[in-house]
């Protein structure tokens, strides 16, 4: 698999590595966002010992821990009787050579013995600190490793000296590895996120719609299933879950919505969006001028294209597939596919706001998100950083060029939005997939800004 972007976590690690001192490094973030390949990728050309858990025994696992430094330092593998010893020993073949040891899933170890952290913690005040080597945890659970390793009550706490919370690509990440041109690139991304995973099981020399057939919509394809399996991964019982994440992908996304949809009662549901939230699988939006935590006017959206895609067109029509997947590209996938794309193109556009901000192409904003109240939305609002200026933007992901109507129910909706004094300054912008009604440009004054397609290009 090819190694794309991720020069900047690399260049952080490389440059812990080559300072003088020891290092501890903790790496996290959600399953298939590329931490292991990450740290193969660094440890390539450094001697290193990569220990990788698994959901075994206690025993089990400190026997194979072992026998792996053992082999790596080629060494007979002596007779250990605990973590404690298991950790000393690691220590000490540490004081002869500089390297990098990764312990990766860390989880896995934690759920087999919570003592792991404090084992840790003695070996990294009284062996690793006296060493030029680094030391770095991994771990897929995010709860997990914030509470063990990172959590005020971890024996490990303030023990780190780095840590990388690993993120999906953005949309200027993953162009690298989408080699359509960019309306296609934006189709592709709204199905498969920005997890590298499902970026590189796509092949580009064929279509779109060939890749969602034979890599989604095929039940022998990895990506048939990856949801469920991600699920059963993280929770003993995901049913709920995926009820709920399918209802909040179809749309429901408020709270009362979702319940409605799901039939599962307010107080419940409460604490099963909780663990979505907190497995990174759904995320909780405010309108940019509320307050976050107090704010009650929240909606849910799944975190990933890829689940929200496969939510909202493989798991209802599971049946159907496993009998015509070609039926229900055409008949269910295909016709509605703009409509997905859509909130896709949204985020993008966001993107392209914060990009065109760092270039100095716009004024800066403090805080950029979408903005609705009652039945009026905007796709974008910007703060500026001393309450006097705000951003308006709209984007239209339709087969249609944009003209005068949308300039003007841009501007019906913007004196609704309460935020800032009534003098303060007011900026608009507008995207279009298919571009803008001839004259329009000419029609607006130099407080709008126009973007294209191929205007996105040359910012990405």
């Amino acid at each position: 698999m090819t190694f794309y972007d991720r020069e900047d976590e690399l260049a952080a690690l490389e440059s812990a590595f080559d300072s003088p001192g020891h290092d501890f490094h903790v790496i996290y973030g959600r399953r298939r966002v590329g931490k292991t390949k990450l740290l193969k990728e660094f440890c390539a050309d450094r001697p290193h010992i990569y220990f990788l858990a698994a959901q075994e025994s206690e025993h089990r696992q400190r026997e194979k821990f072992v026998e792996h430094v053992a082999e790596t330092v080629d060494d007979r593998v002596p007779r250990i009787d605990g973590w404690d010893e298991a950790f000393e020993y690691l220590g000490e073949t540490l004081a002869s050579e500089r390297r990098v040891v990764v312990i990766d899933e860390f989880p896995y170890l934690a759920e087999e013995n919570d003592s792991i952290p404090s084992y840790i913690q003695a070996f990294v005040d009284e062996q690793l600190q006296h060493t030029n080597s680094m030391f770095v945890l991994c771990g897929s659970s995010v709860s997990t490793m914030e509470s063990e390793v990172l959590g005020h009550e971890s024996p490990l706490y303030g023990r780190r000296t780095g840590q990388i919370d690993l993120q999906p690509f953005s949309f200027r990440q993953a162009r690298d590895a989408i080699s359509y041109d960019l309306e296609d690139a934006i189709r592709s991304y709204s199905v498969t996120g920005g997890t590298p995973m499902y970026l590189t099981l796509f092949d580009y020399d064929e279509s779109l719609a060939e890749n969602i057939r034979s890599r989604i919509l095929s039940p022998t394809a990895v990506l048939y299933n990856e949801p469920e399996f991600l699920l059963r991964t993280e929770l003993r019982n995901p049913a709920r879950y995926m009820s709920i994440l399918e209802a909040v992908a179809l749309g429901h996304t408020t709270p009362n919505e979702i319940s409605g949809a799901t039939g599962i009662d307010p107080g419940p549901l409460s604490k099963y969006l909780q663990t979505l939230r907190r497995l990174r699988l759904i995320d909780r939006e405010v309108p940019v001028t509320a307050s976050g935590q107090k704010s009650k006017r929240s909606r849910y959206r799944v975190a990933d294209e890829f689940l929200r895609f496969w939510f909202r067109y493989v798991e209802p029509n599971r049946s159907s597939i496993e009998e015509a997947p070609t039926v229900v590209f055409d008949g269910s996938i295909e016709p509605d596919l703009p409509t997905h794309v859509a909130p896709t193109f949204e985020d993008i556009c966001q993107e392209a706001v914060w990009e065109a901000i760092r270039r100095g192409d716009l004024d800066p904003y403090a805080e950029v998100g979408r903005w609705w109240y009652g039945e009026d939305e905007i796709d974008i609002v910007g703060l500026g950083p001393d309450d006097d200026r705000l951003f308006l933007a709209e984007c239209k992901w339709t087969s249609d060029l944009v003209g005068h109507a949308l300039v003007e129910n841009l501007q019906s909706k913007t004196e609704r939005v309460r935020w800032g004094p009534e003098t303060r300054e007011e900026r608009f912008a507008l995207f279009s997939k298919s571009g803008f009604a001839d004259g329009l440009e000419d029609d607006l004054d130099d407080t709008w800004s126009l973007f294209t397609l191929e205007d996105l290009e040359i910012l990405f």
